[in-house]
């Protein structure tokens, strides 16, 4: 007795959905995201960064030290120099404006 068509369908589409199972993901990224790298923005020398907070620009690379404005977020800064002080901590020298002052590095 020959199987029946509706028989020989049914074993085709589950033969295909096995084949897909078993192949489809070795074609796809891990979690199904998209292979393509993010584009990474490099900043030029010459652009200014911006600053994430609200911060003291200082008068000299110490906490104790007199302010002298105030740093608000998204305002352009251009570093003029890196410093590190004796503790570690890490200080910009930056132009905010007209201003010059020194900012503590979080």
């Amino acid at each position: 007795m020959l199987p029946s068509v509706d028989q020989r369908f049914s074993a085709w589409r589950w033969g295909a959905v096995l084949a897909f199972a078993l192949f489809a993901p070795v074609s796809l990224p891990a979690g199904g995201a998209d292979r393509r790298l993010p584009d990474v923005r490099r900043r030029n020398a010459g652009e200014p960064l911006l600053s994430t907070g609200c911060q003291a620009l200082q008068a000299a690379p110490d906490l104790q030290a007199p302010a002298l404005a105030e740093v608000h977020p998204d305002q352009p800064l251009r570093v003029m120099r890196s410093w590190r002080d004796q503790a570690g901590d890490q200080w910009l020298q930056v132009e905010a404006g007209e201003q010059r002052g020194w900012l503590a590095v979080a």
